[in-house]
């Protein structure tokens, strides 16, 4: 098993207090979609304009959707594996949970991961959620050693909802919810730290074969990347449901620019954007890179 400390990472890094904006994704059909992420999930419709609508807790865009009718099912290739909504505390995923069950949403699983708990599901086209909510960073141990983390357990269901016994389940969420990380499938781990390590500058925080965890500012992980459906898939097609791109904020313009150049002088895709600039990764997965303050509206 190998293990990489980001201690140990030689390259440059991004600023420690980034922090992840909208999720955008495609979807086939946004008078489907909306009641979903409304009844299920307690997000607001922010607006909505023509094929596209942004969703939050009542502040900044966590989610933007955008329709494509004919848009293939995702299968076996790189692309979203999910998107991480993180609640402010344990007792604002209890009263997710409960909205789930209010809805009779399914879910797919729920995790006790020790750095965080956990509640997955999809949405109605298959796009993949996961609901969080983060443990105090005393309980994260040491990131750089999977062993010490040691397997996912079974998220203590019955524990989690005797904390809202008794009470009405709210309609929308708490509105410090905010975008927690991106899991993606890629096609070979070392090709992609090779971008989103060494050009985009997260380090890697925990290691394993076939998946690794990157972030910045000894968070857990804002992005994750695994090879679960096979090592060399193909970039995702185009025309298919899933990620259309993710958005990451940096403090200032000026570390915005850093990035760019690094990217540029690497020969990266580098699309300009209001407000700063869209690359990809050698599997065609997008992120917009932007500063605080500059985050283009998001059903653009």
């Amino acid at each position: 098993m190998t293990t990489t400390s980001a201690s140990t990472a030689n390259q440059a890094t991004l600023p420690d207090d980034l922090r992840l904006g909208a999720v955008h994704l495609t979807v086939t059909d946004l008078d489907r979609s909306i009641p979903f992420y409304e009844s299920a999930l307690g997000l607001r419709v922010a607006r909505r304009e023509g094929s596209g609508v942004a969703l939050g807790a009542g502040g900044e865009d966590l989610v933007v959707l955008r329709a494509q009718p004919d848009a293939r099912p995702a299968g076996r290739h790189a692309g979203l594996y999910h998107f991480a909504l993180l609640h402010p505390s344990r007792i604002e995923l209890a009263r997710a949970a409960q909205r789930l069950i209010a809805s009779r949403t399914p879910v797919s699983g729920a995790s006790d991961h020790k750095i965080s708990e956990a509640i997955y599901l999809s949405d109605p086209d298959g796009n993949g959620i996961e609901l969080a909510a983060d443990r105090s960073r005393e309980h994260w141990g040491d990131l750089s050693d999977p062993t010490a983390l040691g397997g996912p357990e079974p998220l203590d269901m019955q524990g989690l909802m005797a904390l809202v016994e008794g009470a009405e389940a709210p309609a929308h969420v708490s509105p410090d919810m905010r975008v927690g990380h991106l899991h993606l499938h890629i096609g070979d781990v070392e090709d992609a730290l090779a971008f989103w390590r060494d050009l985009v500058g997260f380090e890697v925080m925990t290691r394993f074969p076939s998946a690794a965890f990157i972030a910045a500012g000894g968070y857990h992980h804002h992005l994750g990347l695994n090879t679960w459906r096979g090592e060399g898939v193909p970039p995702m097609p185009a025309g298919t449901v899933g990620l259309r791109h993710w958005t990451v904020v940096l403090p200032e313009p000026r570390d915005v620019a850093a990035v760019r150049e690094r990217l540029g002088a690497a020969g990266a895709p580098v699309e300009d954007r209001s407000g700063g600039f869209l690359t990809r990764d050698p599997q065609n997965n997008a992120v917009l890179v932007t500063a605080r303050g500059l985050t283009p509206p998001g059903a653009r």
